[in-house]
């Protein structure tokens, strides 16, 4: 299935003519009686009293959707109150609303030469503070956003004369900078490639268009987050042979203090260290294996919330207090007592 949840049916749904795609325009709606509610799923693993006061006694893993085959970047879109998220492998947005369950958003995300790609979808989606979509694409190994009119103009795709590795996701700080991981994934043979640039950047793009590298030396950066008062720069590390997620001191001049914040090298359970959100006290909710792990800023590892399915991110969505889960092949959400930052306008 592609919903678990339907409310309303679509209506004669318009595309607007895309760069790589195409997308819908807002959907004109036809109210019908509301269907089942989500199927409740998987289990909460609680390790730490502290656990509670973030996810209630009472709290459900619910399935929204499913039959993809790799769902990634995940956010919630407050102007139209639904979730946009990607499908790597299918190359395909998609888009998920109570009212509507779930449809196609840009399909195709990239039409260029495959030649050399492992990857060409979109991976992590953000918005910027003009509610735009911005996308990290393995294809045009680029970030973009995606203009009124359907079309996507470029953000950012090269440093330093030469062209990013593969974009795999991104965070807006309250000034406007854009922080963002550009690992190999979206090449053939990752770091055998001869399109890669010979190090994994962890970068910050100024309002100005200025590129700065700040890390060079991690060697799969992936999910990023700031903290709340943006002092820190997590960062996951989703290489195989280092399970971590890293921690950064940050400023105007750059990224210092490099440190493990957590090793989850000793797990056996399917999953890396992967896409990660905070909430507004600092705590993390990280995709790792199992779940999204959920981490206190001191670095106490409270409880994992478990889909049942490899978990690659997550994002707040409604009010904020709501947890959406991109894992593998399906979608989820989880009702939470806390709540973090919903990105855009």
């Amino acid at each position: 299935m592609r919903t678990a949840r339907t409310v309303a049916i679509i209506v004669g749904i318009p595309l607007l003519a895309a760069c790589g795609g195409s997308a819908p325009e807002a959907p004109v709606e036809e109210a019908m009686p509301a269907a089942e509610a989500a199927p409740v799923i998987g289990e909460i693993e609680r390790l730490d009293p502290r656990f509670d006061a973030l996810v209630p006694a009472d709290a459900v893993i619910e399935k929204l959707a499913d039959g993809y085959t790799f769902t990634e970047g995940p956010v919630w879109d407050r102007q139209n109150n639904r979730l946009l998220f990607s499908d790597v492998r299918e190359n395909h947005i998609h888009q998920w609303s109570e009212a509507d369950g779930a449809s196609e958003f840009i399909n195709p995300v990239f039409e260029g030469d495959r030649t050399g790609k492992r990857s060409v979808a979109s991976n992590g989606l953000t918005l910027d503070a003009d509610g735009h979509l911005i996308l990290c694409e393995h294809g045009y190994r680029r970030i973009s956003r995606l203009e009124e009119d359907g079309s996507r103009s470029v953000v950012v795709e090269a440093y330093d004369g030469g062209q990013l590795n593969s974009p795999n996701d991104a965070v807006f700080a309250s000034d406007g900078s854009l922080y963002f991981t550009d690992p190999p994934y979206g090449l053939e043979g990752l770091e055998e490639s001869p399109e890669w640039r010979g190090f994994n950047g962890i970068y910050r793009l100024s309002t100005d268009g200025q590129l700065e590298l700040l890390v060079e030396d991690q060697t799969r950066p992936n999910g990023i987050a700031l903290s709340p008062d943006e002092s820190t720069l997590y960062v996951a590390n989703s290489d195989a042979e280092n399970k971590v997620w890293m921690a950064y001191d940050i400023d105007e001049s750059g990224a210092s203090n490099a440190r493990v914040f957590y090793d989850i090298n000793d797990q056996t359970e399917p999953g890396a260290a992967d896409g990660l959100k905070l909430d507004v006290d600092g705590n993390l909710f990280a995709t790792g294996p199992s779940g999204v792990w959920v981490i206190t800023p001191d670095g106490t590892h409270l409880g994992t919330i478990k889909p049942g399915e490899v978990t690659a991110n997550v994002a707040w969505g409604d009010d904020g207090s709501t947890l959406y889960m991109t894992a593998s092949t399906g979608l989820y959400r989880i009702r939470l007592s806390t709540r973090g930052v919903i990105p855009g306008p």
